[in-house]
């Protein structure tokens, strides 16, 4: 195929889809695509995303998850630095400084988690840091309550439990590491609650089942928001593999709509479109340009003596012969209609384009493609018209170029086949 349609073929089927690389080429991965459409098949409470899907989600939903991790983080160290702050100023010295060594747990634990979901790490590194982290976090806000005692003692690990079940929801991370974080709120908050002076045994273990069940209710939750979340990954996958899909299908119908099925180059119609577009773009100004016009000599005789299966076969040795002669960078090969072909020459000379068109006869005859019914020699020869476009002289359109590019043909054919004619339009 020359190169000219294959420049505008590809700008016209580039797909508008916008993906990373990777999802890009998953997408196209056929086991993938069967993947996706067993797990949506199902009921949306059992989707288990495994091995590749599972990967490419985690890819897809980390930026965000660890954007959101880090915020959070910040967000907590400053909070525990500016109730440190009032505290000072609000409580009793005692109380305040009985804060301060449990506190400062907490900023280093919260910092040193942002730091690391800064980039992606090692699955373990990730694991281990959002889960110690939480447990140092969870841990400070107990112990300042348990040092100051009194009414601070409950509170804060009512705090606590908040602080859990705000990173439970918004921490889109998995359903592991959610749960040993709720484990460890629980497990804090029921130590706690059994060491508290003023609460009885019986009403701690209540208390801590009564959160247990938020907790567990917001776990659930948590889950169901995964689930929904890979729900929608599953289904932009299935979408995109059907753009692409369609994609496909167009670029193919596209690429019939425009090529000769018989000969794999050019068919006349698209030839003359690409022709007008390349004209009106200023081509006829590029130091000037040519058309051939080649028809095989007795191409009838051919078909009748030797069948019209050998006489397709000739057609696509013919068409690529003239291919091999032309420069595919730049010039126009189409099959113009039964044993015509249209060739374009840009940027020539009328002495170029005779040198053109006689290496495509030459070449043509040299094959020794057998024709013996030919009138002109017992192999296939080609006559060709040449029609010549100077950038200086009055401008012209590709069909009165075409037109004398016929009319040299002609002249090719009445003069005794086998030859080149040329004609230039003023």
């Amino acid at each position: 195929m020359w190169v000219k349609m294959d420049i505008q073929e590809s700008a016209i089927s580039a797909s508008p889809v916008s993906a990373s690389a990777r999802t890009q080429i998953q997408v196209q991965n056929p086991a993938i695509t069967a993947e996706v459409e067993h797990v949506l098949a199902g009921r949306t409470r059992d989707i288990r995303l495994k091995g590749e899907l599972r990967r490419l989600f985690q890819e897809r939903s980390w930026p965000r998850t660890a954007k959101i991790i880090r915020a959070w983080m910040t967000w907590v160290a400053v909070l525990d630095a500016l109730t440190l702050s009032l505290n000072a100023i609000l409580l009793p010295k005692v109380i305040a400084l009985s804060m301060l060594p449990p506190a400062c747990i907490l900023p280093p634990a919260a910092l040193a988690t942002a730091f690391v979901w800064r980039r992606p790490r090692a699955l373990w590194l990730q694991r281990l840091s959002i889960i110690a982290g939480m447990f140092l976090i969870l841990l400070s806000v107990a112990l300042v309550g348990v040092s100051a005692g009194g009414e601070f003692y409950e509170r804060h690990l009512n705090i606590m439990l908040f602080v859990a079940i705000t990173a439970i929801i918004i921490f889109g991370i998995p359903l592991g590491w959610t749960v040993t974080i709720a484990a460890f709120a629980l497990g804090l908050y029921l130590v706690f609650q059994l060491q508290n002076p003023s609460l009885e045994k019986g009403s701690a273990i209540a208390a801590a089942l009564f959160f247990a069940s938020g907790i567990l209710a917001t776990v659930v939750a948590r889950r169901t928001m995964t689930i929904l979340a890979q729900k929608t990954f599953l289904l932009e996958l299935r979408d995109r593999s059907r753009v692409v899909e369609l994609a496909d299908a167009n670029a193919q119908l596209e690429r019939l709509a425009r090529t000769d099925p018989l000969t794999g180059i050019a068919n006349r119609r698209w030839m003359m479109e690409t022709l007008n577009q390349l004209w009106s773009g200023g081509l006829k100004r590029d130091g000037g340009a040519a058309m051939l016009m080649c028809d095989i000599d007795d191409f009838k005789n051919l078909n009748d003596r030797l069948g019209h299966a050998e006489g397709d076969r000739c057609l696509v040795k013919v068409a690529g012969i003239i291919e091999s002669c032309v420069r595919r960078n730049r010039d126009l090969v189409a099959r113009y209609g039964g044993e015509e072909f249209l060739v374009l020459l840009t940027g020539v000379d009328e002495p170029e384009a005779i040198a053109v068109a006689e290496r495509i006869r030459e070449s043509v005859e040299a094959a020794s493609l057998p024709n013996p019914a030919s009138r002109v020699s017992p192999y296939v020869t080609l006559s060709i018209g040449v029609a010549t476009h100077a950038p200086d002289h009055e401008v012209v359109s590709p069909g009165q170029l075409q037109n004398q590019a016929d009319a040299s043909l002609y002249r090719a054919k009445q003069t005794g086949r086998n030859r080149v004619a040329t004609g230039s339009v003023h």
